[in-house]
C-alpha cells in the first residue's frame, strides 16, 4: 500500500498477513502490533526513546548465554512471568510461580531422604511434603525437581567456587507420594542488576531482591505440571518480591526443631545433634 498513515499502519500490516497463517499465530501477532501501535500513538513515542527500547533488546542479546537469561529475567521484573503463571494456573492446584532464568537441566537423582547442603554452611533444612491430587490423594511417581540459593545467595550458575549442580536434584516420589530432603537454608538474594534489567530498576527507583526460597517443578503422568516455589514467613522481602512471584499459599512457617524430637526414619533423625529447621509443603497438581 501506498498510503500509509500513522492512522492506518496497523490496518496495514494486518492486510500483509497470509491468509493461510496458523489462527493463533495471527492473532497473537495482530494484538502484539495493535497495542504496541497504540502505544506509540498514546505516548507519542521519539526517535531516542525507540532507540532506547532497542539497545534495551540488544544489551539483553548481548549479555545473554546459557547461565544468564537476560530476557527471561526481563520479563519476570516486569511481571510478566508472573501474569503468564497466574492466568494458566489451575485454582485447585498449588499455586504456580516464576521458573526463574536460573534453573539447570539434568540434575542428578535426589533419594528421597537424600541430601544437598554437603558442606556448605548456614542452617539445616529439612523440607517434606506430599504431592497430591485434587482429591488429596498421593501421587505415585511424582517427580521434583527442586533447585535454589546456595548460602551466600548464589545460584550454582552464578558461583564459580559451586559445582554445576550445587543444590540441585531431582527426586522421584514412592506409592505415597512423599518427598524430604535436607539442604541449607535459601538466602534471600538480588537478581543481576548490572545488565539492562538493573537499568530498569534503576530506572523505576525500584530494589532488585528477592525473599528466600525453594524452587520446585513437579511432574506426574496424567497432571498439569507445575513450577512453583516455597518461601519462609518471616522473609523481610516477602511483600516486595521484585519479580512479583509471592503467592500466600506458598508461604510457609519454618519450624526450628530438635533432631530428638523428630520421628525416626526422616532424614535428619540420628543424623544430626543441632537444632534445624523444618517445613512440611503439600503440592497439589490439577490433572491434564
Amino acid at each position: 500500500m501506498r498510503n500509509v498513515t500513522k492512522d492506518n499502519i496497523t490496518d496495514v500490516f494486518k492486510s500483509y498477513m497470509a491468509a493461510d497463517m496458523p489462527p493463533r499465530t495471527r492473532e497473537l501477532l495482530e494484538g502484539l502490533v495493535e497495542h504496541m501501535h497504540d502505544f506509540a500513538r498514546e505516548k507519542n513515542l521519539t526517535h531516542e526513546e525507540w532507540r532506547q527500547g532497542i539497545a534495551f533488546l540488544e544489551g539483553c542479546a548481548a549479555i545473554e548465554t546459557e547461565d544468564r537469561h537476560e530476557f527471561v529475567l526481563a520479563s519476570d521484573v516486569l511481571g510478566l512471568s508472573s501474569l503468564v503463571d497466574m492466568l494458566h494456573s489451575d485454582p485447585a492446584s498449588t499455586s504456580s510461580s516464576v521458573l526463574g532464568p536460573f534453573h539447570v537441566s539434568g540434575a542428578p537423582p535426589l533419594a528421597v531422604g537424600g541430601d544437598m547442603k554437603h558442606d556448605f554452611g548456614g542452617p539445616i533444612l529439612l523440607a517434606e511434603g506430599v504431592i497430591r491430587d485434587t482429591d488429596g490423594n498421593p501421587i505415585p511417581n511424582a517427580e521434583i525437581d527442586i533447585w535454589q540459593t546456595a548460602p551466600n545467595g548464589l545460584y550454582a550458575s552464578q558461583d564459580d567456587d559451586q559445582d554445576t549442580f550445587s543444590f540441585h536434584g531431582v527426586m522421584k516420589v514412592g506409592a505415597d507420594g512423599r518427598y524430604a530432603f535436607t539442604t541449607a537454608k535459601p538466602a534471600e538474594y538480588t537478581v543481576p542488576s548490572d545488565g539492562p534489567v538493573g537499568a530498569i530498576l534503576n530506572a523505576c527507583g525500584r530494589h532488585p531482591w528477592r525473599p528466600s526460597h525453594l524452587h520446585y517443578i513437579v511432574k506426574a503422568e496424567g497432571f498439569r505440571t507445575l513450577v512453583t516455589e516455597v518461601f519462609p514467613e518471616d522473609d523481610p522481602y516477602l511483600d516486595q518480591d521484585t519479580v512479583f512471584g509471592v503467592r500466600d499459599d506458598l508461604v510457609m512457617r519454618y519450624v526450628e526443631k530438635r533432631a530428638d524430637e523428630f520421628p525416626d526414619g526422616m532424614a535428619l533423625s540420628g543424623k544430626v545433634q543441632e537444632r534445624f529447621l523444618h517445613v512440611n509443603f503439600d503440592v497439589t497438581l490439577a490433572q491434564d
